[in-house]
């Protein structure tokens, strides 16, 4: 966890939670909103990847 920036925690929280939310809403029966906040977590992901190669494209 020594190498994680706080702005890698965060983008890791926010998938996550994204994820526990859309789980949620599945099972609560509302599957097509689910879906909708499913599609967060990769692009969260994806996002965070993307700052991950900027800050070391700037080294």
């Amino acid at each position: 966890m020594k190498h994680l920036s706080r702005v890698d925690i965060i983008m890791m929280l926010l998938a996550f939670m994204s994820l526990v939310v859309a789980e949620y809403t599945w099972f609560t029966g509302d599957k097509q909103e689910a879906l909708f906040i499913g599609l967060w977590v990769p692009s969260i992901l994806g996002f965070a990847i993307y700052l991950k190669l900027l800050k070391i494209d700037r080294k």
